[in-house]
């Protein structure tokens, strides 16, 4: 059976193979972009191009742009080499196999493996700008999953199908999270598009953050940030074509994306390549229907199919929550994660600020009881949030006010709460939240007790 579906890839990989192709030539060199003559009849927007330089070398391309005779092409590599008349040829837009045989591996945007290790393509080739499931046809976000973290089992739920943003400045412990939730939390299969990516933290991420149990499970597609904008935009696009691919097979996915401010960057040097102005502060205006069509592809699928969880992760420079990736984000998204710099400088990780933290999914996600311990939380770290000056600068005297003081009681418990690993699940978990809230309010009343 395996030599079967083994001769049928490779069937699957010849379809698109063609013994006679259309030639253009080169006809000039401008700005990073390559104008390519007599294919214009050919050629279509996000078409393949191939050309063949002096040395024999291929260089791949795009199209980005089509005007009169000539094809505008964005180039995957370097520009070294090409000469006016280089042959070129065109190929259809990109398109990977992905197959059970992936998990545990890491590869490219093009499907190709990254580890030096042989890889098996799927039977049916997919391109990796697909369309979402139709939206009538879409079942409703399903049961609560188990994380491994008691902060998200507890106060921040995430369901099957949800789509949630994680907001983060760098070096706040954002990449921890995402491992930590690709190694603990419920799924068949965990999807990992490391974008713009550094080379070292590619590795580094692999072997000591997701870990070896990690890998069993997951596909990593990555892009360094060292290749074109291209292959860094087409790094996002894979990722979410390979989870499809589980999905249609009826799984659970847990899709990690890292990071979208990246995959938008990325998309703004191809737009400014083919002539949109970045007047959305520095981005064109295409970003928005980029950005939301990626994560429109995620969420739970039709009738017979599993479902997408997707975390999206976002760089936000100097804590600017309304720079234009945010924005777009929290608006289409089921929930947004805020990672606060001041909390990771104290020492808890992960750095969460549950008070700029929502989750969509909630009310309905949690039962009666619990979501009546979660607003007793919140409520509690608003009181300690909104007098912490006084409270730190010594101003607060003690029996003043007793919620005031509950939340001093609290304060430092719940912060220990919301930094704990908890894989035992998530009635644990609010059994644990129980039991220190029901503690702290019964000492706080013996102190009451005995002043009165």
């Amino acid at each position: 059976m395996n030599r079967e579906n083994t001769v049928l890839a490779m069937r699957s990989q010849l379809t698109g193979l063609s013994p006679i192709r259309p030639v253009g030539r080169v006809s000039g060199v401008s700005g990073g972009v390559v104008l390519i003559d007599g294919l214009a009849d050919r050629a279509c927007i996000g078409d393949r191009v191939k050309v063949v330089r002096e040395d024999a070398d291929v260089l791949q391309s795009e199209v980005v742009q089509l005007a009169g005779r000539t094809l505008t092409m964005l180039p995957d590599g370097e520009l070294e080499g090409i000469a006016l008349g280089d042959r070129a040829s065109v190929h259809s837009a990109a398109m990977v196999a992905p197959s059970d045989g992936w998990i545990g591996r890491i590869v490219d945007p093009d499907g190709q493996p990254l580890d030096g290790r042989g890889l098996n393509h799927g039977l049916q080739r997919r391109p990796i700008r697909a369309s979402p499931p139709p939206p009538t046809d879409r079942r409703p976000m399903g049961a609560r999953l188990s994380t491994g973290m008691a902060a998200f089992n507890t106060v921040l739920p995430i369901v099957t199908g949800q789509r949630i943003g994680l907001f983060a400045g760098s070096g706040v412990g954002k990449s921890s999270l995402l491992g930590q939730l690709a190694q603990n939390m419920e799924a068949d299969v965990v999807v990992i598009a490391m974008i713009g990516e550094r080379g070292r933290e590619v590795r580094h991420f692999v072997d000591e953050v997701l870990g070896a149990e990690g890998l069993k499970r997951s596909v990593v597609v990555a892009a360094t940030s060292d290749q074109s904008a291209l292959v860094r935009r087409r790094c996002a696009w894979t990722a979410m074509t390979v989870a499809e691919h589980f999905r249609d097979q009826g799984k659970s996915v847990l899709f990690l994306a890292d990071s979208i401010t990246r995959f938008a960057e990325a998309h703004r040097e191809v737009a400014v390549a083919a002539g949109e102005a970045p007047v959305l502060r520095g981005h064109p205006p295409s970003t928005s229907h980029l950005i939301m069509s990626l994560c429109e592809r995620a969420g739970p699928g039709a009738e017979g199919q599993g479902d997408i969880t997707g975390v999206f992760s976002v760089l936000v420079a100097g804590s600017d929550m309304d720079e234009p990736v945010a924005d777009i984000l929290r608006g289409v998204l089921d929930g947004h994660v805020v990672l606060d710099r001041t909390i990771a400088e104290r020492g808890r990780y992960p750095a969460v600020d549950l008070l700029k933290s929502v989750s969509r999914s909630l009310p309905a996600a949690a039962t009666p009881a619990q979501n009546e311990t979660i607003q007793k939380m919140r409520k509690i770290l608003s009181t300690y949030e909104r007098n912490e000056m006084m409270i730190t600068a010594g101003l607060y005297a003690q029996g003043s006010d007793p919620e005031i003081d509950l939340a001093i009681q609290l304060w430092p418990e719940l912060e220990g709460f919301m930094s704990k690993l908890d894989v035992q699940g998530i009635d644990h978990s609010f059994n644990q939240l129980n039991l220190i809230m029901r503690r702290a309010q019964s000492k706080n009343s013996q102190v009451s007790q005995r002043q009165s």
